[in-house]
């Protein structure tokens, strides 16, 4: 058995397993990392990179609204701190905000309810006209009407991933390629046996739920497929912020990068572990990014690909120690990247013995025991 008992393991590496090992070896933590694909291997680098917790938000998930407002509030201080540590996400983060549009009326009618909510919690969004809509983006195409969310804030993920992958190599962390294939505990087995550690962070996404008795049926894949596109010469330039919509209610984003490059994303359906990008989700895709924004018609398609967003049953990730004190870091659905920086400092406070941060209380493990979804199940019925 190999014997690293006084050290903290961190199983999967992808932006929460990246943003804890890094955060925890700044912090003086001996820190191993198992993972077959550090930054590669998982959601986040398919993601789009947008740490928008007003746009996302919905009446009903109020827990994951503040938790995402709470990271947000990190992210310049954690950005400030990777480029410190002489690494930076890409060219930093983008503050030019978000602006959701809506297709047709119906579309408009759920813009016009989210823009009701936010407003009565107390969150800066302006419902607009189309016409307004398309002053602010001149190249969207004839939506209905829009909102504008202007505290939302996107990085690009891979240049992100990229930068947490060498300041953690920086700072000491042990990369190992092998895959978790349970833990519990002090121990994590891995193809060439059982490890030791003082104390173990369970970060592993979507396979969060295979690796832990407590997470079964807890943490599933949810499949989302991503584009990557590329205007041309003489085409209309991507948008400078954020481009959220709905379609025929088909939820569909649109997320500048630099050099003229554009994100669009994502399908979400239940798949399994399925990976395989499919023709109907390319086509789903490219029909709703044109009809919102029609100058996408012509740009280069340079990458489809797929990932598995890790889902919970109520949009908040499971944070905090489970039942044989193994640490949970998963479940973080569709905002892995806007939730690393609050989900590191919460790692840290468990590992120090102090307070966790704000909102993290409701991202307990424990709150959706088998029985309570079973009780949340019959009352939707």
């Amino acid at each position: 058995m190999n014997d690293s008992s006084d050290g903290l393991a961190v199983v999967g590496a992808g932006v929460i397993g990246l943003a804890v090992a890094w955060r925890a070896a700044a912090e003086g933590h001996r820190v191993t990392v198992l993972d077959p694909r550090p930054a590669r291997g998982g959601a986040s680098w398919v993601a789009g990179g947008m740490l928008a917790p007003v746009a996302e938000a919905w009446p009903g998930e109020e827990a994951a609204l503040a938790l995402g407002e709470e990271s947000l509030r990190r992210w310049p201080r954690f950005a400030a701190d990777l480029r410190a540590e002489g690494t930076h996400p890409g060219s930093g983060l983008s503050e030019s905000g978000t602006v959701v549009a809506a297709f047709d009326g119906a579309d408009a009618e759920q813009l016009d309810v989210l823009a009701r909510y936010l407003t009565g919690l107390g969150r800066q969004a302006t419902f607009v006209t189309g016409r307004q809509l398309r002053r602010t983006e001149p190249g969207l195409g004839p939506v209905r009407a829009g909102l504008l969310v202007p505290g939302d804030l996107f990085v690009d993920n891979r240049s992100l991933l990229e930068a947490l992958l060498a300041a953690a190599r920086l700072r000491g962390v042990e990369f190992v390629p092998e895959s978790a294939r349970a833990l519990a505990a002090d121990t994590v087995w891995t193809e060439s046996g059982p490890r030791r550690f003082a104390a173990v962070v369970l970060a592993a996404g979507a396979h969060s739920g295979t690796l832990h008795p407590q997470l079964a049926g807890a943490v599933r894949p949810l499949k989302g497929e991503i584009l990557r596109l590329r205007a041309r010469r003489g085409t209309v330039p991507p948008p400078a912020r954020t481009v959220r919509a709905v379609v025929e209610g088909r939820p569909v984003y649109l997320v500048p990068r630099t050099g003229g490059g554009l994100v669009v994303g994502a399908t979400q359906y239940e798949a399994g572990f399925d990976t395989t990008v499919t023709a109907r989700g390319v086509r789903e895709l490219l029909d709703a990014a044109e009809r919102v924004f029609p100058g996408v018609a012509e740009y280069e398609l340079t990458e489809t690909s797929a990932g598995l967003r890790a889902g919970s049953d109520d949009t908040v990730p499971y944070l905090g120690p489970l039942r044989d004190g193994v640490y949970a870091a998963t479940g973080h659905h569709r905002n892995g990247l806007l939730l690393a920086p609050v989900t590191a400092d919460a790692v840290l406070a468990w590992l120090a013995g102090t307070e966790p941060p704000e909102g993290t209380s409701e991202a307990r493990p424990d709150r959706n025991s088998s029985e309570e979804r079973i009780d949340a199940g019959l009352r939707q019925r």
